[in-house]
C-alpha cells in the first residue's frame, strides 16, 4: 500500500470513530446544577444528563470528583450518607441516563438487522462484589436487559466492557416489531448503573425480558454502610461488539449537548 493510501485509510478509520458515543457527558465534565455533594432524590441533581434515583430507607449524595483512573479528568462520586442495611422488595438505588430516541434510529431496533452495542466504563468503590447495569427500552413494548459485572479490588479503578446483543438470551424481542424505538424526542433507551435493588426488580442476567426488572439477586446492597462510595467515569455506549477508546469531546461540545435538555 502506498503512503497516500495508508494515510487515506487512517483518516477514514478516525472519521468512522467520531460521534460514536451515545452517552452525553460520559466524562462527567458538565455539572450545571451543582458540583458539590448534593442529596439524591428522584430527579437531576448534579451531573448533567445523569439522574441519581434513590428510593430506600437510606440516603446518598452525588458530586463531581477529580479522582480519575488516568490521573487527570472528572468522575461522578456517589456516597452513602444514611445507611439501609435491608433493602425492601420495592426499594432501589441507581444512576441512569436517558438517550433521546431520534438519536438511536441507526440501531435498527424492531428489525432483524438490529445492531449490537458495547458499553465500556471505569468504576471504583470501597465495596467489592457483584454489580449490575441495565438497558431499558420504553417505546412500544417495554423491554429490559441486565448484565452483571464485578468490582474485584476495593478502592481501585477498574475498566469494564459489556456487549449487549439484540438477541441476548436467544430472544427475538428486540428484533420483532415491538422492539422498535420511536423516531421522536422521547426516551429511546435508558442506561442504568445499579447500586441496590429489591426483589421485585430481579431478573436473569444477559437476556432481554418484557418485565420491569433492573438487576439480579447477586447485586450487592451498596446502601448498607455510610462508608460506601462509588465512582464512575468515561462511560461509552457504542455500536458494535468491541469497545473502542473513549471519545473525548471538548467541554464546549459537551456543554452544548447538555443544554439541549
Amino acid at each position: 500500500m502506498s503512503k497516500a493510501a495508508e494515510l487515506a485509510a487512517l483518516i477514514g478509520s478516525q472519521t468512522a470513530l467520531s460521534n460514536k458515543n451515545l452517552i452525553i457527558n460520559g466524562a462527567f465534565q458538565v455539572f450545571q446544577r451543582a458540583a458539590a455533594a448534593t442529596t439524591a432524590t428522584t430527579t437531576y441533581t448534579t451531573a448533567d444528563r445523569w439522574q441519581p434515583y434513590e428510593s430506600t430507607d437510606g440516603a446518598m449524595t452525588t458530586e463531581q470528583s477529580s479522582d480519575h483512573p488516568l490521573g487527570s479528568g472528572s468522575s461522578l462520586k456517589a456516597q452513602v450518607t444514611t445507611a439501609d442495611s435491608s433493602i425492601g422488595a420495592s426499594q432501589f438505588c441507581y444512576i441512569f441516563q436517558r438517550i433521546e430516541a431520534q438519536n438511536l434510529q441507526h440501531l435498527l431496533y424492531g428489525t432483524s438487522s438490529a445492531k449490537p452495542l458495547t458499553l465500556s466504563f471505569y468504576v471504583k468503590s470501597n465495596k467489592t462484589g457483584t454489580y449490575t447495569i441495565n438497558l431499558y427500552k420504553p417505546d412500544n413494548t417495554a423491554y429490559n436487559y441486565v448484565q452483571e459485572y464485578t468490582i474485584s479490588s476495593a478502592n481501585t479503578w477498574e475498566k469494564k466492557e459489556i456487549t449487549i446483543l439484540p438477541t441476548a438470551g436467544s430472544t427475538s424481542l428486540i428484533t420483532s416489531s415491538a422492539g422498535a424505538i420511536n423516531n421522536d424526542t422521547g426516551s429511546g433507551l435508558e442506561l442504568g448503573f445499579s447500586l441496590a435493588f429489591g426483589s421485585d426488580f430481579n431478573t436473569t442476567a444477559n437476556t432481554w425480558v418484557a418485565a420491569n426488572d433492573y438487576s439480579t439477586t447477586n447485586q450487592v446492597n451498596w446502601m448498607d454502610s455510610t462508608s460506601n462510595n462509588f465512582y464512575l467515569t468515561e462511560v461509552q455506549l457504542e455500536v458494535g461488539e468491541t469497545a473502542t477508546p473513549f471519545e473525548h469531546r471538548s467541554f464546549a461540545d459537551e456543554m452544548y449537548r447538555c443544554r439541549r435538555y
